[in-house]
C-alpha cells in the first residue's frame, strides 16, 4: 500500500501512440516528457537513476516494488575516489522521470538508508508515479518499440489541491475521444535522441583519479600506469573499477583532443553513455586517430563500444526497445561460455559491417545481438554489457582484469600491440573436448519414499520433472519409489517403476538386475543422497556413472565440518562451529564457541535432531536426541535474529553459473526455513546485499563442482554487510520446488539436462520458447510461502518453532504486492483464515507469542497491531524486518479505516484499493457485517474484478507462450484471450494430515485424461510442491486460492464449460453447494447429493430407506443427553464434531467421566456445530471401498481390508490389496450395499465408502463422493486406474465398464503409513482415531506379510536384530499376543519386558528380561534394570509397546510411563510398533524370514488391457430403481384421497412423501421425466392469482408425463355465477385430480363432498395451504438436514398467513422452538398459538426482530402483508413494512441458518439478502416442484 497522503496527486502519463495511464506521484510535482523505456532488474533503483545513460528517458522499472531499502546519503563520499559519492553512479538522478507499480512511502527499511525515494526525488526536482499497471505499459514497449512518453500534472483546483483518484491506473485507447487531456497540463514532447546528450553528462574539465599508494601499478619508467578515460557518460562504478585495480586514471571530456597525450598514457578506457553514438563524429575522430598507430590497448563500455565500432568503420542501428535489465545472457564467442550481464542501451552495433580485422566477441543469447568486439591483431576490445555491474551481477568485472593484463604485456613487449586480447576460459573446442555430453541409455532414478515432515510432496514434483526431461533426451527411464501415491510413480512417466524401499540395500540390487548406466540421486530428497553416499565405492564397479553433482561434493555438503573447511579454502564466511563425536566432545567445544549455539544431527534432513541451546544443560538435552540420530554432531555459533537468505544456483558441466531466484525469510534466523515465511524476490536487500551474496553462492557452488541445482541459505546481518553461509543443498529441495513455481523457471528439469552434459546456454527457455534457459527470470510480481502446521492433531505436542522442521505442507501465493500476496497466502492455509485479520477468540498471549513463536505467530502479529502495538515495539519482541511490519501494519490499519463503511456507503476508489491490498469478499463482509456474495455484487456493479498475469520468467521483455497464470487487482488488462472455455479441475490444496499426495494424483489424472480426449484444462490450485501446479500439465494453470471467490472469478473469466470438484479431497467439496447454487456447472455427482452423503441425518434417512445399515449415533448439545444415548447404546463410543476431514478433533470415550471431560473440551472444538456420538464396535474388520458410478450404476470398483481393526484412522490403516482375510459373504454384502448407496446419490464419478464388518454382518461408517486417499493405491495395484475411468464418466465419454484385471496370481499389494513423530517433539505416537501419518508407501509380495515387511522397510523402519522389548497394557492383548512372542522367542531374539509383560511370558515358560519403566529417582535403578538406558544406549531394536485402552481421561498434564518410554523410543530412533494387529504381522513376517530379492511382482511397465466384466446394464439399474419407487407408490397413503388439510397426515405419512420426493429429484436430474402418470390428466382451478403454486402443479404433472387443463377464474364459467359445486364436478368429468385455490375457507371441504376425483387444496383463503407447508417442511430438511431441535421463527402477518397456520400443525410432529414475530393486529390466530403453547413448542411473541430473536433462529420464515385481506389500506400501509429482512438483521444471524419465503414477496425480504447463502426461498420453489411431483404420484399413480 502506497504510503502516500490522502490528497496525493494523480498524474497521467501518455504515450505517443495515444495510450494512457492515470497514476499517484510520489516525486517532484512537475511535469516531465522524454523516451519511454523499460528496465526488468529487481534491486539497484539508486544505481539505475544516477545512470547517465539513462539521461532524457523515463524509466519505467517492471518490479512492481521499488524503494523499500529507501536511499543511502547523499553526503558520504567514496573511500577510494575521494570527492566522489559513495552509493551512486553519479552526482545527479539523469532519468526524466519515473514510473512504478507500488511504492512503499516513508516505511523503508535498510541499514544504509538515511531517507526514502520519494523525499531523494523531490530534492532533485525529477517526478515520479506509482500506481501504473507496469506489466501493461511494458508490453506496450515491447510490442511497439521505445516510444516518447510526456507525465503531466492536474491543472489544480482554486484552492491548489488536485483531485485524488486513489493511483487508480487506467489505459485509455488514443482512438477514443480523449476527454481526460482537459483535466491536465499538456506539455511538449520531448526527443531526447535528437540532442547531444553526452554534453550534457560529459565532466567539463580533465580530473585524475590516483589509486591507494600500497597498490599502485608502476610502469617501468618507474611513473604510475596511466589510462585515459572518455568520459561520454561515465558510471562511477568503472572508475571503482580502474583506480581499485592500481591504475592512475585521467578522465576527459566526451570532446577532448586526447590523441595528444597518449604517449603518455598506457590505455585509452571509452565509457558508458547516453544517446545515438552517430551524433558523437568529434570522439569517434578521436578514436579513429588513436587506432591508427597502435601504441596503447583500448577497451570500451556500452556506448564507448558503439563508439569503438564506428571508429572501426562499421555502423550502429537503433534496436526496437534496447536491453535493459541485470539478467541477460552473453555469449563468449571464444570458449563457449555464457555470462549474466547488467545492460542499459537503445542502440547496437550492426555486425554486418564489420570490417579490417574485426570479429565478434560477445554475442546476446537470447536477442542475438551483437554483445562485443575485439580486433584479431591488435589489443582493442569493447563490450556492449556493463562488466562494471552496479546495479546487477559481477559476473563480467574480470574484463577490468583482461584489459590491465593487456596493458601490462603491451609494457613489457610491443609485440603484444600486434596481438588479439587474450580471454580467460579456453577455446570452445577444447572446452567440448573436456566436457562432452554423457552418453546413457538406460538411467535409474532414486525417488524419495513416503511424504513425511522435512521430504514432501516437491519430490514427487522434481522427480517428475527429471524423468520428463531424461524421456525427452531418449533414455530408457527406470524408478525407484515406494511411494504409490505420486505422479512419478505412474504410467506415462518412467519407463518402469519398483516399488521398493530406497535404501542401498535394494537400490544395489535394482541396479544388479536392470543394469543401468547411470543414477541420479539428487531427485529424492535426503533418502536418495544417503543411498547415493552409502553405495559410493561400489557403483563404479557395478558399471553406473553417477550423473549431476559427484558424490565427493554432495558427502562436503553434508558433513559439517567438511564444509566448513571447504568454504575457508576460498576465504568464505560459515558460523564458528566445530564437531563432536561424543558429549564430553561437546561439552569442550562449546567453550571456545560460546553460548548460545544451535546444535545440530549431521546427514539429517529438514534439521532433524536440531536445536537451540542457551546453556549447558539444554546443551546435554539436545546432545543426546542428536547423537540417537547421527554419530556426529555439530555445534555452531547462533546467529538469531540475523535475516535468513537463500539463493537457488544452477550449474553445469561447462562452467556457466546463474542464481534461479532469491528468496527473504519474513522470519529472522532461529526457525527452520521449512517452518518460515519466505518471500521471493527478497525485499530488503539492496543491489549491493544482493549481488555480494549472489557472487558468494556462484563461487562456492564453482568450488564445490556443483552440476545441476542447489541450494545455498546464509545469515545476513541486518545492521552491516557481514554474513555466514549456513549450508548447502546439493540436490533438488524444498525450496527448489519453490523457486520452481515462484519463477516459472522449471529447475528439476534443467538440473536433469545439465546432468547430461548439455550446456545451459544450448537449453531453450520453455516459457517463451525463444530465448535460452541460461539466464536469470526476472519477476514482475511477489511470491509469499507460508507454511501448514497439523500440530493439533497430536497430543502433547510442542507447537514452539525452532530449528527442526514441524510443518506438514506449505502454500504460495503470487501477487502484485506484498499484501495482496501475503493475504492470498493467509487464506490458502486454511479455509477458515480470512486474510490478515484481528483474531476474537484467539487463546493466547500476545507478548508470549511474539516472543517465542509457534504456528498461530501470524495471528499474534494482527492482534498485537490490532492492539495498538506499534511496528517499532514489534520488531524488538521479533526481529521480523520493519519492512515487511509496517506492510501488515498498513493492513490492520486499513481494516480498521474501511470498518467504518458498508457496501454500500464504501467509496469505490476504497473497495478497489482493498483489493489491490488483497482484501477478500468474504474479508470485507465481515468487516461490514454483510455477506461474501453482496459484497461481491457490489465489487462487480462498481466494475472492480481482478486481471489476469502470466507468470513468463522475462517481467514481459519478450512474448511468453506460458500458461501459468495468476489473478490480481493490481493491473489493468488482462495478458490472456478467454476462448478456450476449457474444463475446470480444482486441485487439492495444502498438504495436510488427511490430504496429501494422493489428491494431486488424482486431479493430475484427471487433467491428463480430459487432455488426451481433446479437452481443454483450466488446473487452479496453490501448492507449490505439486505436479499440478507443473505449467505443463494443464492447458492452463492459475496459481490462486480454491475458495467461492476466486473460483468463480476465474470461472467466469475463463467461460468454462465445467468444474470438477471431486478429485482434490475436501477443500474443493467445501465449496461445492454454494458453487452449484451459483449455477455452476459441476460435472459429476450433484453437490445436493454430496451435501446429502455429508450431512448425518440426510445420509441417515437415506441409508434407512435403502436398507443399509450402521452404527447406532445422534447429535447433540448437552451432557445430559449425551449420558443417556452412551448408556442406552454402551460404552465406548465415539465423540467428535459435525462435518470433519481425517477425524479432526475426534475421540474415543470408555466412561461416563471421559465423556463428561471430553465434552468441556469439545465445546471449544466446535463451537458452531453440535457433537455427535456413535457406537464404537470393537474388535470389528475395517474395509475401504473404491468405487466409480455413472448416472448412480457402479462401473468399477475394488475392495481392500485393513489390517488393524476399526478405530485405527483409515488413513493411518495398513492396507491390503486383493483382500487376503474377508469372506465371500462380507464382500457381496459390501458390494450390495455400494450399489445400493451409489445408486441413490446418484452418483457420477469417484465415491468411498469405509465399512465395518463383524461376523458377517457390515455398517457403513463413512461415504466420501469424491476421491479417496486410496484410489491411486487401488488403480495401481489392480492396473486399472479408477480415476480415468471416473473422469470419462464424469465428462460423459464412453468409457469400459469393470475392465479386466490382468494380476499375477501370487501377488499382494501393501500400503504403509510413514509418519513424522520424530519431527513432532513431544507428540504420543499411538495410532488412533485421529489421523498422524503425514504420508504412506506401498510394496508388493506373493504374500501379504512379504509386501509388509519391504513396505515397512520403505518407512525407515529397522528389522530387528536380537533385542525386542515388550510392553502390552491389556489382557485381551497379552492373550493375542503370546503365539507371536513364542514365535519371537523361537527366532532366537531376546525378549524384554515391563513389569506385567515380563511376569505373563514368564508364566508361559518363555525366557524374557525384566525392564523397570521410568520411575521418579532414576539414580536409583540399577543399569541392567533401566528401560531408559536400554533405549538411549540403542540397546533396543524393537519395541512393541500396545497401551491399554485409556478407560479414563487423565488430566493433559498427566505424563503416563507408557507414554514417555514411547516417546523415549521415537526421540532415540528405535523401531516402535503400538497396535497389536501390525505386532502379530511383523512378527509372522519376520518368523517366515524372506530373501527379499527381485522379483517380477516389485515393478511396473505401466500398461492398459482393455476387457469386460459382468455388471448390471443401464436397462435393469433403471428398472430397479423404478422398482423401488414402484414400491413407495404402491404403500401410498395418499392414493386417491383428498389433500385438504396438514390434520389428516401422520409424521410416517410425511416421510413417505419426501422419500418419495427424493427419488423424484433424482429422476429429474438424471432423465429429466419420469412417465409414472404417463395418460393421466390433472386439472387445476385457481381463483386467486397465483405463480408459483399454479406453475409447479403444470410443471409438476408434465415432469411426471401427464397433461394438465389449466382453468383461470377470469376466464371460467364463475364468472356467468356458476357455483364451486358445479364448477367442480365438470372439471372432475375432465381430470384424475383437481388442484383448487379459492378464497373462501369453506372452499376445500365444498369440492371435497362434490368431486369424485381427489381434490388438492392449493389454499382456501387465509385457513389452510397444506401443499405449502409439506414442500416447507421439506425444505428445511434438506437445507439443515434435520426438523428436530430447530428454532423456526415466523415473521410478518401471521394473522392471514395461511402457509403460517398449515406449517405450524405440521411441525407438532417435531421437536421444535416457535418463536413469532409480528404487529400486535397481525398476530398470530389465538387458538394456533394456545397449540403450539400445550405442545411447549411456544418460545415467544415479539414485534421486531431483535439480534438474541434473530441469533436463537435457525429458520427465519418471512411471510407477506397480503393487501388483499385488508378492508382498510390505510392499516396495510402502515403495517406493509414493519418486519424487513435484509443484512443488517441477518448479521446477528447463525451462520447455517435458512431464510425461508412462500413468495411472491414486497419489500419484507430485501433483495440484498438474495446474495447471501442462507437465502434459501428460490430453493424452496425448487423443492416444491419435487414435492408437488411426489404428492400427484402418490395421490394419482395407478
Amino acid at each position: 500500500m502506497a504510503d502516500i497522503k490522502e490528497q496525493a496527486t494523480t498524474m497521467a502519463l501518455e504515450l505517443a501512440d495515444g495510450v494512457f495511464f492515470r497514476g499517484t506521484s510520489f516525486g517532484a510535482e512537475k511535469s516531465a516528457a522524454g523516451e519511454l523505456v523499460f528496465q526488468t532488474g529487481m534491486v539497484g533503483y539508486p544505481e539505475s537513476i544516477t545512470d547517465p545513460s539513462y539521461r532524457g528517458q523515463i524509466l519505467v522499472v517492471t518490479f512492481p516494488l521499488v524503494g523499500n531499502y529507501g536511499v543511502p546519503s547523499r553526503e558520504e563520499k567514496d573511500s577510494l575516489l575521494q570527492d566522489l559519492p559513495a552509493y551512486f553512479e553519479s552526482r545527479e538522478i539523469h532519468i526524466a522521470a519515473l514510473v512504478i507499480a507500488s511504492y512503499s512511502g516513508e516505511q523503508y527499511s535498510h541499514h544504509l538508508a538515511t531517507s526514502s525515494l520519494g523525499k531523494w526525488l523531490k530534492e532533485q526536482g525529477v517526478p515520479a508515479i506509482c500506481g501504473v499497471d507496469t506489466r501493461a505499459l511494458t508490453k506496450r514497449i515491447r510490442e511497439e518499440g521505445s516510444m516518447l512518453g510526456r507525465l503531466m500534472l492536474p491543472k489544480f483546483t482554486a484552492n491548489g489541491t488536485s483531485k485524488h483518484l486513489n493511483g487508480d491506473s487506467t489505459m485509455v485507447n488514443g482512438s477514443e475521444p480523449v476527454h481526460w487531456r482537459s483535466e491536465f497540463n499538456i506539455i511538449p514532447w520531448d526527443n531526447p535522441n535528437s540532442k547531444n546528450l553526452v554534453a550534457e553528462v560529459s565532466i567539463k574539465q580533465p580530473k585524475t583519479y590516483s589509486p591507494e599508494p600500497s597498490k599502485a601499478l608502476k610502469h617501468p619508467s618507474g611513473r604510475a600506469v596511466r589510462v585515459i578515460c572518455i568520459d561520454v557518460g561515465l558510471k562511477y562504478n568503472q572508475l571503482r573499477c580502474l583506480v581499485s585495480r592500481g591504475l592512475e586514471v585521467e578522465v576527459v571530456p566526451w570532446d577532448y583532443d586526447f590523441p595528444q597525450l597518449a604517449k603518455d598514457y598506457d590505455g585509452l578506457f571509452i565509457s558508458n553513455g547516453p544517446g545515438d553514438p552517430a551524433m558523437m563524429d568529434a570522439t569517434v575522430k578521436h578514436i579513429s586517430s588513436i587506432m591508427q598507430e597502435p601504441r596503447i590497448p583500448i577497451f570500451g563500455i556500452c556506448l564507448g563500444h558503439q563508439l569503438l565500432a564506428r571508429a572501426a568503420g562499421a555502423s550502429t542501428l537503433k534496436m526496437k526497445f534496447g536491453n535493459r535489465g541485470h539478467n541477460i545472457p552473453c555469449t563468449n564467442l571464444l570458449s563457449g561460455r555464457c555470462y549474466i550481464t547488467s545492460q542499459n542501451h537503445g542502440f547496437a552495433v550492426d555486425t554486418k559491417t564489420l570490417r579490417g580485422g574485426w570479429e565478434e566477441l560477445f554475442v546476446n543469447a537470447n536477442d542475438g545481438s551483437n554483445e562485443g568486439i575485439r580486433h584479431a591483431s591488435r589489443p582493442y576490445f569493447s563490450v556492449q554489457f556493463h562488466p562494471e555491474h552496479a546495479p546487477g551481477p559481477q559476473d563480467t568485472e574480470f574484463l577490468f582484469d583482461v584489459f590491465i593484463d593487456t596493458i601490462k604485456d603491451c609494457m613489457k613487449s610491443p609485440a603484444a600491440l600486434s596481438q588479439p586480447v587474450k580471454f580467460p576460459g579456453g577455446n570452445i573446442e577444447d572446452n567440448r573436448k573436456l566436457h562432452p555430453r554423457v552418453q546413457v541409455k538406460k538411467a535409474l532414478v532414486l525417488g524419495s519414499g513416503g511424504l513425511s515432515i522435512g521430504q514432501a510432496g516437491e519430490f514427487d514434483y522434481s522427480g517428475s520433472q527429471a524423468i520428463k526431461a531424461l524421456k525427452e533426451e531418449g533414455i530408457y527411464t527406470v524408478l525407484i519409489n515406494p511411494n504409490i501415491a505420486t505422479i512419478q510413480t505412474s504410467k506415462g512417466l518412467a519407463d518402469k517403476v519398483y516399488f521398493l524401499p530406497v535404501t542401498a540395500e535394494f537400490v544395489r540390487k535394482v541396479i544388479k538386475h536392470e543394469r543401468p548406466d547411470a543414477i541420479y540421486v539428487t531427485f529424492g530428497g535426503q533418502t536418495a543422497l544417503s543411498v547415493g553416499i552409502q553405495l559410493k565405492d561400489e557403483l563404479e564397479a557395478l558399471g553406473v556413472k553417477v550423473l549431476g553433482t559427484p558424490i565427493d561434493t554432495i558427502i562436503t555438503t553434508e558433513d559439517r565440518e567438511l564444509f566448513a573447511r571447504s568454504m575457508e579454502s576460498i576465504g568464505e564466511k560459515c558460523a564458528k562451529s566445530a564437531s563432536a563425536n561424543n558429549v564430553e566432545e561437546a561439552m569442550h567445544v562449546v567453550k571456545d564457541i560460546g553460548f548460545p549455539v544451535i546444535v545440530r544431527a549431521a546427514y539429517a534432513l529438514g534439521g532433524l535432531g536440531s536445536g537451540f541451546a542457551e546453556d549447558e544443560a539444554q546443551l546435554l538435552d539436545l546432545c543426546n536426541k542428536a547423537f540417537a540420530a547421527s554419530p556426529q554432531v555439530l555445534i555452531e555459533r547462533s546467529m538469531k535474529g540475523w535475516k535468513e537468505i537463500e539463493y537457488e544456483v544452477v550449474r553445469d558441466a561447462h562452467d556457466n553459473c546463474i542464481t534461479v531466484c532469491n528468496m527473504e525469510n519474513f522470519d529472522p534466523l532461529g526457525i527452520h526455513t521449512g517452518d518460515s515465511i519466505v518471500v521471493a524476490p527478497s525485499q530488503t536487500l539492496s543491489d549491493e546485499d544482493y549481488n555480494m551474496l549472489r557472487t558468494t553462492a556462484v563461487n562456492v557452488i564453482r568450488h564445490l563442482g556443483v552440476v545441476g541445482e542447489c541450494n545455498i541459505q546464509y545469515a545476513l546481518n541486518p545492521f552491516s554487510r557481514e554474513y555466514c553461509i549456513i549450508e548447502v543443498n546439493a540436490r533438488l529441495s524444498r525450496s527448489s520446488a519453490l523457486a520452481s513455481k515462484a519463477t516459472g523457471y522449471p529447475l528439476a528439469f534443467i538440473a536433469a539436462k545439465l546432468g547430461l552434459g548439455i550446456p545451459l546456454n544450448e537449453i531453450a527457455n520453455s516459457v517463451t520458447k525463444s530465448t535460452c534457459a541460461c539466464f536469470e527470470p526476472s519477476l514482475d510480481y511477489v511470491v509469499v510461502k507460508i507454511p501448514r502446521w497439523d500440530l493439533k492433531k497430536f497430543t502433547r505436542v510442542s507447537t514452539l518453532l525452532g530449528s527442526s522442521m514441524k510443518s506438514v505442507g506449505e502454500v504460495m501465493s503470487i501477487g502484485r504486492t506484498f499484501e495482496e500476496a501475503i493475504q492470498k497466502a493467509i487464506r490458502s492455509v486454511d479455509m477458515h483464515n480470512i486474510g490478515f485479520n484481528y483474531e476474537e477468540n484467539a487463546l493466547m498471549s500476545i507478548d508470549t507469542e511474539l516472543q517465542t513463536p509457534s504456528d498461530q505467530r501470524m495471528f499474534a502479529l494482527a492482534n498485537a497491531m490490532h492492539a495498538g502495538y506499534s511496528v517499532e515495539k514489534i520488531w524488538e519482541m521479533t526481529q521480523i524486518d520493519k519492512w515487511f511490519l509496517s506492510r501488515l501494519k498498513g493492513l490492520s490499519d486499513f481494516g480498521k479505516l474501511i470498518s467504518k463503511f458498508n457496501s454500500k456507503t464504501v467509496p469505490t476508489g476504497m473497495l478497489k484499493e482493498a483489493k489491490s491490498l488483497g482484501f477478500s469478499d468474504r474479508q470485507l463482509a465481515k468487516f461490514w457485517a454483510s455477506t461474501e456474495l453482496e459484497v461481491r455484487r457490489a465489487r462487480v456493479d462498481a466494475g472492480i474484478t481482478p486481471v489476469v498475469k502470466q507468470i513468463d520468467t522475462v517481467a514481459a521483455e519478450f512474448p511468453a507462450f506460458t500458461n501459468y497464470l495468476y489473478m490480481t487487482y493490481n493491473g489493468s488488462e488482462n495478458d490472456v484471450q478467454f476462448n478456450d472455455r476449457g474444463i475446470m479441475v480444482l486441485g487439492s490444496g495444502v498438504y495436510r494430515i488427511g490430504s496429501s499426495v494422493e489428491f494431486d494424483w488424482c486431479s493430475v489424472r484427471a487433467i491428463r485424461t480430459l487432455r488426451e480426449q481433446g479437452y481443454k484444462t483450466v488446473m487452479v490450485n496453490y501448492n507449490p510442491e505439486t505436479v499440478s501446479t507443473d505449467y505443463d500439465e494443464a492447458d492452463r494453470l492459475y496459481f490462486e486460492n480454491i475458495s467461492l471467490e476466486t473460483v468463480l472469478d476465474i470461472y467466469q473469466a475463463e467461460n468454462s464449460s465445467g468444474m470438477v470438484l471431486s478429485m482434490g479431497g475436501q477443500t474443493p467439496n467445501s465449496i461445492s453447494l454454494p458453487l452449484y447454487r451459483l449455477n455452476v456447472k459441476i460435472l459429476g455427482t450433484s453437490p445436493e447429493m454430496i451435501d446429502t452423503a455429508e450431512n448425518r441425518y440426510k445420509f441417515s434417512r437415506m441409508l434407512d430407506r435403502i436398507g443399509v445399515d450402521q452404527p447406532a449415533w445422534k447429535e447433540l448439545t448437552s451432557i445430559e443427553e449425551a449420558t443417556d444415548f452412551c448408556e442406552k447404546v454402551s460404552y465406548p463410543v465415539l465423540v467428535r464434531p459435525s462435518y470433519v476431514l481425517s477425524g479432526a478433533a475426534m475421540n474415543t470415550v470408555y466412561s461416563r467421566d471421559d465423556l463428561a471431560n471430553y465434552l468441556k473440551q469439545a465445546v471449544d472444538v466446535s463451537r458452531e456445530h453440535p457433537v455427535v456420538i456413535t457406537k464404537y464396535i470393537e474388535n470389528a474388520k475395517e474395509i475401504e471401498m473404491d468405487a466409480v458410478a455413472s448416472k448412480g450404476r457402479m462401473i468399477g470398483h475394488f475392495i481392500s481390508e485393513h489390517v488393524e481393526n476399526a478405530g485405527v484412522h483409515s488413513g493411518d490403516a495398513t492396507l491390503i490389496l486383493p483382500p487376503q482375510d474377508l469372506d465371500p459373504e462380507t464382500v457381496r454384502r459390501i458390494e450390495d450395499a455400494t450399489r445400493k448407496i451409489g445408486n441413490a446419490l446418484d452418483v457420477t464419478g469417484p465415491f468411498n465408502i469405509q465399512f465395518i464388518a463383524k461376523d458377517n454382518e457390515i455398517k457403513v461408517i463413512e461415504c466420501n463422493v469424491r476421491a479417496s486417499r486410496s484410489f491411486p493405491f487401488v488403480s495401481k495395484v489392480m492396473g486399472v486406474d479408477l480415476i480415468e475411468m471416473a473422469t470419462k464418466a464424469m465428462a460423459d465419454l464412453p468409457v469400459t465398464e469393470y475392465p479386466a484385471v490382468n494380476i499375477p496370481p501370487d501377488y499382494v499389494g501393501v500400503k504403509v503409513p510413514q509418519f513424522s513423530f520424530s519431527r513432532l517433539s513431544g507428540a504420543d505416537p499411538v495410532l488412533g482415531v485421529e489421523m498422524a501419518s503425514t504420508g504412506e508407501v506401498a510394496c508388493f509380495g506373493r504374500t501379504k506379510y512379504e509386501a509388509y515387511i519391504k513396505a515397512l522397510i520403505s518407512t525407515g523402519f529397522k528389522l530387528p536384530r536380537k533385542n525386542i522389548l515388550l510392553s502390552i497394557g491389556s489382557f485381551k492383548d497379552k492373550l493375542e499376543m503370546l503365539p507371536s512372542i513364542e514365535r519371537l522367542h523361537k527366532l532366537g531374539f531376546n525378549l524384554f519386558a515391563t513389569a506385567g509383560t515380563a511376569d505373563y511370558i514368564q508364566e508361559h515358560g518363555i525366557p524374557c528380561k525384566f525392564l523397570e519403566t521410568l520411575g521418579g529417582h532414576e539414580d536409583d535403578q540399577k543399569p541392567e534394570y533401566s528401560l531408559t538406558q536400554h533405549l538411549s544406549q540403542n540397546l533396543i531394536d524393537l519395541y512393541i509397546n500396545l497401551p491399554s485402552s485409556n478407560r479414563f481421561r487423565r488430566p493433559a498434564n498427566y505424563m503416563s510411563r507408557g507414554y514417555r518410554t514411547r516417546r523415549m523410543a521415537v526421540d532415540y530412533q528405535t523401531p516402535l510398533v503400538t497396535n497389536v494387529k501390525n505386532a502379530k504381522i511383523l512378527i509372522e513376517a519376520l518368523a517366515r524370514q524372506y530373501d527379499l530379492e527381485i522379483s517380477k511382482v516389485d515393478y511396473q511397465t505401466f500398461s492398459e488391457v482393455p476387457g469386460s466384466r459382468d455388471g448390471l446394464t443401464s436397462q435393469q439399474a433403471m428398472s430397479k430403481r423404478n422398482n423401488s419407487l414402484v414400491d413407495l407408490l404402491a404403500r401410498s397413503p395418499f392414493k386417491r384421497k383428498h389433500v385438504l388439510s396438514v390434520q389428516q397426515f401422520s409424521r410416517e405419512d410425511l416421510h413417505h412423501l419426501f422419500t418419495v420426493a427424493q427419488e423424484m429429484r433424482l429422476g429429474v436430474q438424471r432423465d429429466g421425466c419420469l412417465d409414472i402418470l404417463k395418460g393421466r390428466v390433472l386439472c387445476t382451478m385457481f381463483f386467486e392469482p397465483s405463480t408459483r403454486t399454479s406453475a409447479s402443479f403444470d410443471a409438476a404433472m408434465k415432469r411426471l408425463g401427464g397433461t394438465t387443463v389449466v382453468v383461470n377464474e377470469a376466464h371460467s364459467s364463475a364468472k356467468k355465477g356458476e357455483s364451486l359445486a358445479d364448477t367442480i364436478r365438470t372439471l372432475a368429468c375432465y381430470g384424475d385430480a383437481t388442484v383448487l385455490r379459492h378464497p373462501d375457507e369453506s372452499s376445500a371441504a365444498t369440492a371435497a363432498k362434490f368431486s369424485s376425483v381427489p381434490i388438492i387444496n392449493a389454499g382456501n383463503g387465509s385457513k389452510e395451504h397444506p401443499t405449502q407447508a409439506f414442500l416447507d417442511l421439506f425444505t428445511i430438511r434438506e437445507e439443515l438436514g434435520t426438523v428436530n431441535g430447530l428454532t423456526i421463527t415466523f415473521i410478518g402477518d401471521l394473522r392471514y398467513g395461511r402457509t403460517v397456520h398449515s406449517l405450524c400443525e405440521l411441525l407438532k410432529h417435531y421437536d421444535v422452538s416457535i418463536q413469532l414475530v409480528s404487529p400486535s393486529s397481525l398476530c398470530l390466530p389465538a387458538e394456533i398459538k394456545e397449540s403450539l403453547k400445550s405442545r411447549k413448542q411456544f418460545a415467544g411473541e415479539f414485534d421486531n426482530l431483535a439480534a438474541e430473536v434473530v441469533a436463537r433462529s435457525d429458520v427465519l420464515y418471512c411471510t407477506r402483508v397480503q393487501k388483499e385481506r385488508f378492508e382498510d389500506l390505510e392499516l396495510y400501509e402502515q403495517m406493509k413494512d414493519k418486519l424487513v429482512v435484509d443484512n443488517a438483521v441477518l448479521r446477528n444471524a447463525k451462520g447455517n441458518c435458512i431464510v425461508m419465503h412462500p413468495l411472491p414477496r414486497n419489500n419484507e425480504v430485501k433483495e440484498e439478502v438474495d446474495f447471501d447463502p442462507r437465502a434459501a426461498y428460490f430453493r424452496q420453489m425448487r423443492y416444491g416442484l419435487y414435492c408437488r411431483m411426489a404428492l400427484l404420484a402418490l395421490v394419482m399413480a395407478p
